[in-house]
């Protein structure tokens, strides 16, 4: 089957790539970056543009004769960018290459959103009618994103929306090798009481979750897809630790005067185009709760995690050992 895969050469697309490449697709990536993954894909079969979802030309031309999309591509974790680039990529963008995918009568899309579209969770679990409360500009465009898309379904596109818990695996150097580090040093510094909850997604487990979404019909379904279990942030640290062979001391501190450390140090560095090392959003991590249901992804799409935590962690350490990343 022929297939695009927006997004292709980043973390999350890069193990969807490599698992379509295994099943004997033909795989046409387009990605802003060639990322950590853009050589190792060419040379196992895929077929890498560097160019941008906002490029009408270029996303008409790659979904032509295309039987199914993934559209993962979406800029996050960049905080000196405008609000404007956000909407201009995670909302236009999603937009263009879904009605590149309408024009050329594709078989399935897949639209690759965020748990975060619904913020914090404040009963929990958590399922796919809770509130929507983003609560920034990405979280904000992604929900933004899924409007595109459900105007486009209407139009006869056959979406369907995933919104992933907290990604981690192989292959990520950014999510959880903070928490690697510190449980490496046996020390963690936990702002606020380690109670939040916070719901882990393994990445094979997404991949297999893509699969799945892509051989139903799409009729805009909305699913959310996660481990089977949720933790607090305290147990999560642990867990990290144990993976390394490691005991963690955590060591509670106030909440706020990071948040407050955080704001600041976003202003000082945005105006000189600066990548904050400290940001609000990062800060968040610490008093959101994650926690929610997958039921529905169950139900809908016959969706069950096969890794659990402690192995997923087990093989995210391996990978970080023999990239020198610990």
């Amino acid at each position: 089957m022929l297939t695009l895969v927006t997004g292709g050469t980043g973390f999350t697309g890069s193990h969807l790539v490599r698992r379509l490449l295994a099943r004997g697709h033909t795989v046409r990536v387009l990605d802003s970056s060639p990322g950590l993954f853009a050589n190792e894909l060419r040379d196992a079969g895929a077929k890498i543009e560097i160019g941008s979802v906002t490029d009408e030309d270029v996303v008409n031309r790659l979904t032509s004769n295309v039987e199914q999309v993934f559209h993962i591509a979406a800029v996050f974790r960049q905080v000196n960018l405008p609000d404007s680039t956000y909407h201009e990529v995670n909302a236009i963008g999603t937009r263009i290459v879904g009605e590149a995918a309408l024009r050329h009568n594709v078989s399935s899309f897949v639209y690759c959103s965020t748990q975060g579209v619904h913020g914090d969770i404040k009963t929990f679990p958590g399922n796919e009618n809770s509130p929507i409360r983003p609560e920034d500009y990405y979280q904000q465009t992604k929900y933004e994103g899924e409007q595109e898309i459900a105007a486009l379904v209407a139009r006869g596109l056959p979406a369907t929306t995933l919104r992933p818990m907290a990604i981690f695996g192989p292959g990520d150097p950014a999510r959880f090798l903070f928490l690697f580090r510190a449980a490496k040093r046996g020390h963690f510094l936990m702002f606020g009481d380690g109670e939040t909850l916070y719901h882990p997604l393994y990445i094979d487990n997404l991949v297999d979750a893509f699969e799945l979404a892509a051989a139903k019909p799409g009729t805009g379904n909305i699913y959310l897809i996660g481990d089977a279990q949720y933790y607090s942030l305290n147990d999560l640290v642990q867990a990290v630790g144990t993976s390394l062979g490691r005991a963690v001391r955590i060591i509670h501190l106030p909440f706020q005067p990071l948040w407050l450390a955080a704001t600041a140090c976003e202003a000082v560095c945005q105006p000189f185009g600066i990548e904050p090392p400290l940001f609000r959003r990062r800060a968040d991590w610490f008093r959101q709760n994650r926690a929610f249901s997958i039921e529905k992804a169950r139900l809908g799409l016959g969706y069950e995690p096969k890794i659990d935590l402690p192995t997923g962690l087990a093989a995210t350490a391996n990978w970080y050992r023999q990239h020198g990343y610990l």
